[in-house]
Order: structure tokens, then C-alpha cells, then sequence
């Protein structure tokens, strides 16, 4: 028998060091060639380590959370023949020892993994934080939960119980430590109405807190947008926008053309700010300060803020000056549901080069967004609403957004952002100018 280290791989693009965010496996554990051994992070995307060889685990090195420079040893097994490093009366390599070539990273991104706290809502309910057993396995009859107890469940299940109506602690639970599963949430939905308790349990008092560890993915967003304020003087524009037409014209598009992709505001909003930026280009720009150079990019590569199960991501639509509003819709959507879906590249989720950001039907009225470092603008997007207006002397009822958008201070100047975002008025405004060349 011998002994074979993995180490942390070199994955290219100048990095340095990854965060260990979760392991798949143990001491003792017999694992086969391919298996998955680590999820690791650098920047915003996560990839899965699989083993080189097969073997037996001997050890592991390093936590949930540690971040590990590359060439590092995380894995020792045991393998049969000779391995890579002495086996017999030997200690495990120095992480800076000799060691075997670094395997190959798995070429697809995975999934954000789970808080080992309460986890972040709309992880799956599939998923714990205990190693990522899943709550059919070990199911058992349900566990009495004690008066204040929290009741234990994964946040897709507390979102399904949110749209149900259902309080959980009267859900009984019978995964692992009492944990409620969908299952144990539809058979309660299920019964009927005279088994339930007949009114909620007084208040309780609550003291204390939880210390939830910043990790991963929200490490991540914690570290870059601590980056972005740290290095950009922020300013905010915020200006209304009377999109009455823009959504008359985008109901009549989708009502004319079923079989193509449906269109939302975005790809409009895409658009507008592609040919905005034709006549302010100092705003789809990358500033990179320690050298004191500005890059103004002819392409436009619009990032587009998404919020997943793990945290806020940012994909890309490269090349967005060469799409029309059809690709471009599509385009936006295939990135948002990647990166919903834990399977965004690490390509599509870098390169931008102006940032567009909306909270949807959650949008608000007004917002400051923090710019996408290295970048010298982002465009905010507010909730759409009906809202009385004056149009020629007369009081009329409009469709009416806002724009929250920052820039950098440092390379745009007021009149910039202004006029950048004026000629983005207008476009919408009028969006037949968008369509002509």
C-alpha cells in the first residue's frame, strides 16, 4: 500500500489561495477515482475536487471556511501500490513539498454550499448542514419539539410553509434531529383543519443570539463590496421614467411573437444602455487605480446583479451591442437561471463591464447600489407603478419606474451620469429610438 497527497490545484487566472467551503469526505472513508473530495472557492465561483485515484481517506486538512493557498495538501490517502510519498514510517508532506501533478478541477460550478447555521432561504430542502445529508435518509417518527424550540427545516421548506400559511413548530418533523421535511409539511397541509391547534401558543420571550460564521459565498460579496466602498467615492442619480409605452410595446411584442422569447423590461433596459454608452463611453469602463488607467471598453458586457439561494452573483451578457432584443432576453435569461442554478461558469460570471441591477416587484421606490468593483457605473432598477402625473395641463395616470444608478465620482462627473442617464429617459421613454440605427 502507499500514500497519495491531493493538493489544492493551481485553477489558473492568477489565483492564489481558495476557500474550502465543503468537504465530501472523511477519515476512513473508501472513496473511488472521480469522486468528489471538495468544493472550493475563488472569488464567486465554487468547483468541485475530484479524487485522482481511488483509495481510502487518511486524512483531511483544513476547515469549512479556511482559506488555503494553492499547492496546499487538503487530501492523504491510502492507495494501493506505491502512491506518491513514502507510506511506511513516514508523516505526511509539507504542504509545500514535492507532490503529484494537481488533479483536474471539475470544468462545472456547483452549487453554493449550505450555512452550517440556519441556512440563507431557497437552499435545498434536500440539503443540510451536516455533511449534506439529505433529510429522506435516517427518517424517522417525529421528534417532540419542546415549547421555544425552533423548529428545524430547510429554508425552501420555511418558504413553501410562508405561501401555505403554516405555522412550523405545529409541523411535526421526522428527518434527522426532528428536521421538517417538504413530505412532513404537505401531509400536514393535507389534514384536515380539525387537527390542527385551534390558536397560536402565547408569545415567548427570546434572549441571546446566534453567531453565524461569514463564509463562502457571502464572505465573498462581504469582501468585495467592503473593496468597492473602500476604493470608489460613490454618488447616486435617480431620475423617474414614464415606461406607459415601453410596456404597451413590450405586451404587443410578446402577444405577436409566442414562439420567441419572452420579454421583460431587461432587454429593453440592455438595449438602452448600449446605445447610451455609444455617446458616453467614459461610463462602460474599468478603472484600475493602483496603475491610475482607465479602460473604456468598446464592448459592452452588461452584469446583471442575481440573487441566489447562496447570495448575490453577478453573470455576464458579453458582447451585449451585438444582440438583439430577442438574443439578448435570451441571453439574460440562460445566465440567471445558471447562476440560480449553482452551474454558471467562471467566464460567465466575469468580464463586465457596467453592472444593471433590480430588485423586481421588490424595487422600491429609490435605492444607492454599490458599484461593481472595478467598475465606474451601475443602473438600478425600481418597481414599476401606476402614479398620477402631469402631461400637457392635465392629471393623468402613468406607468412609472425610477432609476437608481452610482458612479465612481473619481472618473464620472455629474454631467456625465446625468446626461448618460437622460439619453436612457429618453430610449425608454420613446422606444421606437432604439430600433433605429
Amino acid at each position: 500500500m502507499g500514500r497519495y497527497v491531493v493538493k489544492l490545484p493551481d485553477i489558473g487566472e492568477g489565483t492564489t489561495e481558495a476557500e474550502i467551503v465543503r468537504w465530501h469526505v472523511k477519515p476512513g472513508q473508501a472513496i473511488r477515482e472521480e469522486d468528489p473530495l471538495v468544493d472550493i472557492m475563488t472569488d464567486k465561483a465554487t468547483v468541485e475536487l475530484p479524487a485522482p485515484v481511488a483509495g481510502t481517506v487518511v486524512a483531511i486538512t483544513g476547515a469549512v471556511g479556511e482559506k488555503r493557498p494553492v499547492g496546499s495538501e487538503l487530501v492523504l490517502l491510502e492507495v494501493a501500490g506505491e502512491g506518491n510519498v513514502p507510506a511506511v514510517g513516514s508523516h505526511p508532506p509539507a504542504a509545500g513539498a514535492a507532490g503529484p501533478p494537481s488533479p483536474a478541477v471539475r470544468a462545472r460550478v456547483v452549487a453554493p454550499p449550505p450555512n452550517l447555521n440556519p441556512p440563507l432561504p431557497g437552499l435545498d430542502p434536500g440539503i443540510t448542514g451536516e455533511g449534506g445529508v439529505g433529510a429522506a435518509e435516517g427518517r424517522s417518527t417525529p421528534s417532540p419539539r419542546r415549547p421555544g424550540d425552533k423548529p428545524l427545516a430547510s429554508p425552501a421548506v420555511r418558504r413553501r410553509a410562508w405561501d401555505l400559511g403554516i405555522a412550523l413548530q405545529f409541523v411535526p418533523g421526522t428527518g434527522p434531529g426532528g428536521r421538517i421535511t417538504r413530505e412532513d409539511l404537505d401531509a400536514y397541509a393535507a389534514a384536515p383543519m380539525t387537527n390542527r391547534p385551534a390558536a397560536a401558543p402565547a408569545p415567548l420571550r427570546r434572549d441571546g443570539f446566534e453567531a453565524v460564521p461569514v463564509i463562502g459565498l457571502r464572505r465573498a460579496i462581504a469582501e468585495h463590496l467592503q473593496l468597492s466602498h473602500q476604493h470608489i467615492p460613490h454618488f447616486s442619480y435617480v431620475e423617474e421614467i414614464d415606461v406607459t409605452a415601453l410596456e404597451e410595446l413590450r405586451g404587443q411584442l410578446n402577444a405577436a411573437y409566442p414562439e420567441r422569447e419572452h420579454l421583460t423590461l431587461l432587454p429593453f433596459l440592455t438595449r438602452a444602455i448600449v446605445s447610451a454608452v455609444e455617446a458616453h463611453p467614459q461610463v462602460n469602463a474599468r478603472y484600475d487605480d493602483a496603475a491610475g488607467v482607465l479602460q473604456r471598453h468598446r464592448a459592452v458586457n452588461v452584469g446583471v446583479a442575481t440573487q441566489t439561494e447562496g447570495g448575490l452573483l453577478v453573470p455576464v451578457v458579453h458582447h451585449a451591442e451585438a444582440l438583439d432584443l430577442w438574443q439578448s432576453a435570451g441571453e439574460l435569461r440562460r445566465l440567471v437561471d445558471a447562476a440560480r442554478a449553482g452551474k454558471a461558469s467562471r467566464e460567465e460570471l466575469t468580464g463586465s463591464t457596467i453592472t444593471l441591477t433590480s430588485l423586481g416587484r421588490l424595487g422600491g421606490i429609490a435605492a444607492t447600489p454599490v458599484i461593481n468593483y472595478p467598475e465606474v457605473a451601475i443602473v438600478g432598477v425600481n418597481r414599476i407603478a401606476l402614479r398620477p402625473v402631469v402631461r400637457d395641463g392635465q392629471i393623468a395616470i402613468r406607468r412609472m419606474m425610477n432609476l437608481s444608478s452610482s458612479f465612481d465620482h473619481r472618473i464620472v462627473d455629474g454631467w456625465e451620469a446625468a446626461s448618460f442617464i437622460q439619453r436612457i429617459k429618453e430610449l425608454l421613454e420613446q422606444p421606437a429610438l432604439m430600433f433605429i440605427a
